[in-house]
């Protein structure tokens, strides 16, 4: 007989995918954060190669940020959940995480473009302060509901109270 979860299980198992998620995200966070700085603004290396194109210099770091994001992920901040299919819950997890890019990447565009803000400090502050605190609430509740939908069933290791 498999045991009916209690509400205080379903919190605490929410909680841990949380903390597990954003452990992850900052992992890939800092990937990003410094993929960026190097490409954008010479972070490291002193030659920024994407100087001129700031939002292509987000968008390479953040493709090898969701590489690591996957994997994170998929092994450990949502290791209670599997997607219905592997290779679609591979495409639903870059497609959507590919659109929620979109709002560091548009908080970015209009620092630079509208705002004509162009110092590391205002770029980090919209895309990697502004744009990734928006999108990372928004990738949470998408990633759980959209790729990682299925909850692990588990034998309980007892008799049932």
């Amino acid at each position: 007989m498999i045991a009916t979860p209690t509400w205080r299980s379903r919190a605490s198992r929410l909680l841990g995918e949380m903390v597990r998620f954003l452990a992850v995200g900052g992992l890939a966070t800092a990937v990003s954060f410094v993929g960026f700085n190097a490409l954008a603004h010479g972070l490291l290396f002193g030659v920024a190669p994407l100087r001129s194109y700031p939002i292509v210099a987000y968008v390479v770091a953040n493709v090898v940020a969701g590489i690591v994001a996957y994997v994170g992920t998929r092994v450990w901040a949502f290791r209670e959940r599997e997607a219905r299919d592997q290779t679609t819950g591979v495409v639903r997890f870059f497609v959507l995480g590919a659109l929620t890019m979109a709002i560091p990447v548009v908080c970015l565009w209009i620092s630079r473009y509208v705002l004509g803000l162009s110092s590391p400090l205002a770029d980090n502050l919209s895309a990697n302060v502004i744009g990734l605190g928006i999108s990372t609430a928004t990738r949470f509740w998408v990633f759980r509901r959209f790729v990682f939908n299925q909850p692990v069933t588990r034998e309980p290791w007892g008799p049932a109270a």
